[in-house]
């Protein structure tokens, strides 16, 4: 029997970004983009934001690079359904709230899904209008502070 994972998985990936797509409709996004508002849907307090959906991680920044993969097929996936919709564009391959994405946000009562919409709503107020190229140097000018926890509080350690 072949199980499939929650978690870390391209299922909780493709589930956020239906997400993130409702919240920044009728705007959509690239890839590139929805990776770094994974991010800060995630994280959002590193970017000035309410408290962060997850408990943040040290070295949390490479999680940017690592999820690439996993957000594709889960946007595959949930295109599969209704739940996303791709389209070709001069700017290249865009993503969109699908048909039915409404009908799956607006029936999940669970305490973590309304704390994802509200992360999404505001990633959405933050980042709708900012490009990709500008995301990227957000993240390259901040990111050395997402991964120094660990350096800075053995730093700190060694000179007590």
């Amino acid at each position: 029997m072949n199980k499939i994972p929650l978690f870390n998985s391209p299922f909780e990936l493709g589930l956020r970004m239906v997400y993130l797509l409702n919240a920044l409709s009728p705007a959509g996004a690239d890839l590139q983009k929805l990776v770094l508002l994974d991010y800060a849907i995630v994280y959002s307090k590193d970017l000035g934001g309410p408290p962060s959906l997850h408990t943040p991680v040290p070295f949390r920044g490479g999680e940017v690079a690592s999820r690439r993969e996993m957000i594709e097929e889960g946007l595959y996936l949930m295109s599969t359904r209704g739940l996303v919709d791709v389209r070709a564009e001069i700017e290249g391959i865009m993503y969109f709230s699908g048909p039915s994405s409404y009908t799956l946000t607006g029936s999940v009562e669970a305490a973590y899904f309304l704390e994802l919409e509200s992360r999404c709503r505001w990633v959405s107020s933050q980042f709708c209008s900012t490009s990709s190229l500008e995301l990227m140097g957000l993240f390259s000018r901040e990111g050395h502070l997402w991964g120094a926890e660990i350096e800075v509080s053995s730093s700190r350690r060694g000179r007590q």
